[in-house]
């Protein structure tokens, strides 16, 4: 399976809801200072994105988009290195070619209509960012 068709799966799976059990210990990679700090800062930026519903897009939420983006395709070439985690590698690959996307959707938004679906679309995404890095893979709930 492609890389976008896994990444497209995860996001309508993310997206669907949580379980009813207690949430199992994240995965191991999220420990990982690189995956820590994508977790924390898409956390920080899907703070911010609320923000906008208002008011035009800061220079300092389109930095940290940017560096987010590097930072998950980072993490893709790290797992690609390793040959390892497959779907979590997939993911965080089409989220960081999705991010500046999002961005300037959020930027072009004309409408009040238009603006609030961007900043949830990109809350969405940032969400998704967090949770494919701390959720167990699939076979481990």
């Amino acid at each position: 399976m492609s890389c976008a068709a896994i990444a497209a799966v995860a996001v309508l799976w993310l997206a669907g809801g949580s379980s009813p059990l207690p949430p199992p210990p994240p995965p191991a990679v999220a420990q990982e200072p690189l995956f820590a700090d994508i977790v924390a800062r898409a956390g920080s930026l899907k703070a911010a994105v609320e923000a906008f519903k208002a008011g035009p897009v800061t220079p300092e939420f389109k930095r940290g988009i940017a560096e987010l983006a590097a930072l998950d395709m980072q993490g893709h070439l790290t797992l690609a290195k390793r040959g390892t985690d497959g779907d979590l590698k997939c993911i965080l690959k089409g989220i960081a070619e999705d991010l500046p996307l999002k961005l300037k959707a959020l930027e072009a938004a004309a409408s009040d209509k238009d603006r609030l679906r961007a900043v949830q679309d990109m809350g969405y995404l940032l969400n998704d960012n967090v949770e494919v890095i701390t959720s167990p893979p699939e076979g481990q709930v």
